[in-house]
């Protein structure tokens, strides 16, 4: 089984996330809210893929 593909997700998310953390401290709350939903649902997606 290749894990390069959930790995892949899951960097993304934290990548997402960090993105989000910058977008709060810019007071920009809404656009940091979706970005953190979606780093979320790929960090999910990840888990699924590798226990799924």
């Amino acid at each position: 089984m290749s894990y390069a593909g959930p790995i892949l997700l899951m960097a993304l998310a934290g990548i997402l996330l960090g993105g989000s953390l910058s977008l709060r401290k810019s007071e920009k709350y809404a656009a940091s809210i979706v970005l953190a939903v979606v780093a979320v649902a790929a960090f999910l997606g990840g888990v699924y893929l590798i226990y799924g």
